[in-house]
C-alpha cells in the first residue's frame, strides 16, 4: 500500500491529526510525564531523588514502547535499564556514602555550559534521526517492526558489538562494586583492632 493510499484510507475512516485516538493521547501524556521526570532528574540536588526520578523516566520510556506495540524492546528496557543500570547506580551511591539530603557539592555551577551542550546534542540527535529515516517507509503488510523476531534479527545482525559492549560495561560495574564493598568490609575489623590496641 502506497503512502497516498494510506493517507486516503485514514481520511476515509475519519482518523487524522486533528482526531487522535486514545493510544495517541496516552502516548503524548506519558511522553510529557517522562520529559518532566527527566528534567527533575538533572535539576535536583539530591542524588537519591535523582536516581528515583531516573527510574520514573526510564519506566515512562518503557510504557512508550508498549504503546508502540514493541513489547520486546519495552521489556528489555525494564530488565536492563530499570533492573540493572539503576540498581548499580543506587549501589554505587550507597558504597560511596553519598549524602541522602540536599548536596550543594552536586552543583558544579556550569548550568549554562550544560544547557548549551544539551541543546547541541538534542539538535544533532534530531537531525541524525530525521536524515536517517527521511526516505524510509514502513511496510504495513510485513511483520510487526517491534516484534521479538524482527528486533532479534536486527539486534544480532547489525548491533552485536554495542550489545556486547554494554554487557561488558555492566559486568565491569558489578565487579567494581563488589571489590569496593569487600575492601570496606576488610578495612573495618583492622580499624577496630587498632582502636582497641590504643
Amino acid at each position: 500500500m502506497t503512502p497516498a493510499a494510506t493517507a486516503l484510507a485514514a481520511a476515509a475512516t475519519g482518523h487524522g491529526f486533528l482526531s487522535p485516538t486514545g493510544v495517541e493521547i496516552a502516548f503524548l501524556l506519558v511522553g510529557l510525564a517522562t520529559l518532566g521526570a527527566a528534567v527533575v532528574t538533572v535539576t535536583t540536588k539530591q542524588l537519591v531523588h535523582a536516581a528515583l526520578w531516573l527510574v520514573v523516566a526510564l519506566g515512562g520510556i518503557a510504557v512508550e514502547y508498549l504503546l508502540l506495540t514493541a513489547e520486546f524492546i519495552a521489556w528489555v528496557q525494564v530488565l536492563i535499564y530499570l533492573g540493572s543500570v539503576v540498581v548499580l547506580l543506587l549501589f554505587g551511591l550507597m558504597l560511596t556514602k553519598a549524602p541522602i539530603g540536599r548536596s550543594p557539592d552536586a552543583d558544579s555551577h556550569n548550568r549554562w555550559v550544560a544547557l548549551g551542550v544539551a541543546v547541541v546534542a538534542a539538535a544533532s540527535l534530531v537531525w541524525v534521526v530525521v536524515d536517517a529515516f527521511r526516505t524510509t517507509w514502513i511496510d504495513l503488510d510485513g511483520p510487526v517492526q517491534g516484534s521479538t523476531k524482527v528486533s532479534g534479527e536486527i539486534l544480532f545482525q547489525h548491533w552485536v558489538l554495542p550489545f556486547e559492549a554494554l554487557s561488558v560495561l555492566l559486568l565491569a560495574a558489578l565487579i567494581g562494586a563488589i571489590v569496593l564493598s569487600r575492601r570496606e568490609a576488610a578495612d573495618g575489623p583492622e580499624d577496630n583492632t587498632k582502636g582497641q590496641q590504643r
